[in-house]
């Protein structure tokens, strides 16, 4: 078969790793009967990838593989997949649980562009395997007949009905999220439609220009500054040890959304937090997230909306504070999986027997963020997604395992409740949007009697 590779990176990752991989996946293929085409370059922009595939799409290709070498958005799969009416598949390499920052994050990146696909009702196949030690039947799913993700998952209206149940329902109507700038280009799973969502379950969004917050944050005091300083030493090691300017910048950013969430009565937000946040203003907002969510007011990263929506959810489900994660890593081989977003859990949720950091962005190097690994313990993980263009709402659990940082930042290994192989090809070919909420304590029965309440099915992981 005539195959025309298009690897897709960001030189934001660890590249000269990123290139390793790749160059063992470019070994493996040159040992099958398959022929290759492309210049098997990983390609750092979305400009150069399309360029890449107007050459391919000019030659006798029979099968395009896109290899997902580190974390991209879903533009050039989505663009690819409009062009294209070959067969398609994604090969993502899973990440090196090393204690240090995400050298890949390709599996985030397969997740993105799953639930792209997914949307546009385009089949792919997929694999998720180190090129080093994959074997010829993983690297023949490529070329099922009948890709995974045609819409599967089968989810189920639960016929379950509870008072505690209409309760948070009626309080879920009465929500407000602040949603502040736009998401990134290429982040489809981060799209909001407003009247959809407040036919669903009445939350309404107020939408704010990531200028309004900046200004705001101008005006906060040194005294306020100094306040929050003084409220993160007793909590937190290592605060002195990153810059200061960039630190008190980052402060800055937590006064600004409390003063919004007070003038506006907001229960969330949904922000977008880069590259602006880094290139304009100068600090990171994942500090004062895990602040506000500690406060029961979530935020959302990227500016999504579903994502806020979802945590409020299950924050007045568990009366707990939630956390807004990704999924980065899932290992068949030891059932288990690694949720983590940059540094930005709530303190709460810190392993008591470890002394929360604070610390940079792996790629923006701009504090503040938090590091510490996430408690042991039972977990409910839940999404309202749009996948297929359906409304759903998406959960599952399973155990926080006591186990050192698998990355920087905020991250934790879960041994999910279904396992692992049925939760990894669940997320993929479900479409699974790549931020799912996370808390503490099994929520599954009252979650489900949420859903028959606002006539949701629901999706078992």
């Amino acid at each position: 078969m005539n195959i025309g590779v298009i690897a897709l990176g960001r030189s934001t990752f660890d590249i000269a790793y990123a290139e390793e991989k790749l160059n063992q996946c470019l070994e493996f293929l040159s040992k099958t009967k398959h022929e290759i085409f492309g210049s098997c370059q990983i390609l750092l922009s979305e400009s150069e990838a399309l360029k890449e595939f107007e050459k391919l799409n000019a030659q006798t290709i029979e099968f395009l593989l896109i290899v997902q070498v580190t974390f991209t958005d879903a533009l050039v799969v989505v663009e690819i997949a409009k062009k294209s009416s070959l067969p398609l598949g994604i090969w993502a390499f899973p990440e090196p649980r090393l204690s240090g920052r995400l050298k890949l994050n390709a599996f985030c990146g397969l997740n993105l562009a799953s639930h792209s696909l997914c949307l546009n009702n385009r089949k792919f196949s997929w694999i998720y395997e180190d090129p080093e030690l994959i074997h010829a039947l993983q690297f023949n799913k490529l070329f099922a007949k009948e890709p995974e993700n045609v819409n599967q998952s089968e989810p189920q209206i639960p016929q379950l009905t509870s008072v505690t149940a209409k309760s948070i329902k009626e309080k879920i109507l009465t929500k407000k999220v602040c949603k502040i700038g736009a998401a990134p280009d290429g982040f489809y799973t981060c799209d909001y439609n407003q009247k959809k969502l407040t036919k669903l379950c009445g939350v309404e969004v107020d939408e704010l220009e990531l200028d309004d917050l900046f200004i705001k944050a101008k005006d906060i005091s040194p005294d306020q500054v100094k306040e929050i300083f003084n409220f993160l030493g007793g909590k937190i090691s290592e605060l002195k040890n990153v810059n200061q300017e960039e630190l008190k910048k980052s402060l800055r950013l937590k006064g600004s959304l409390q003063k919004l969430q007070e003038v506006g009565k907001y229960d969330a937000f949904a922000i977008r937090c880069w590259p602006e946040m880094f290139t304009k203003f100068g600090g990171a907002i994942c500090g004062p997230v895990s602040m506000m969510g500690d406060n029961k007011v979530p935020c959302a990263c990227e500016a999504d909306v579903y994502g806020a929506v979802s945590q409020l959810i299950l924050q007045e489900v568990s009366k707990q504070a939630v956390f807004l994660t990704d999924i980065v890593d899932i290992d068949i081989s030891d059932n288990t999986g690694v949720f983590w977003h940059c540094g930005q859990a709530p303190l709460s949720m810190c392993d008591p027997n470890f002394i929360p950091r604070a610390t940079i962005h792996t790629n923006r190097k701009a504090p503040l963020l938090f590091e510490f690994p996430l408690k042991a313990g039972e977990i409910t993980i839940m999404r309202l997604s749009q996948s297929f263009n359906e409304h759903k709402m998406v959960i599952s659990s399973g155990n926080i395992l006591k186990k050192d940082l698998p990355f920087t930042g905020t991250s934790g290994v879960v041994r999910f409740r279904n396992g692992s192989k049925s939760v990894l090809e669940a997320i993929i070919s479900s479409g699974l949007e790549h931020h799912v909420a996370l808390t503490y304590g099994n929520h599954v029965k009252i979650l489900s009697e949420l859903a028959s309440q606002l006539n949701l099915p629901v999706l078992y992981l």
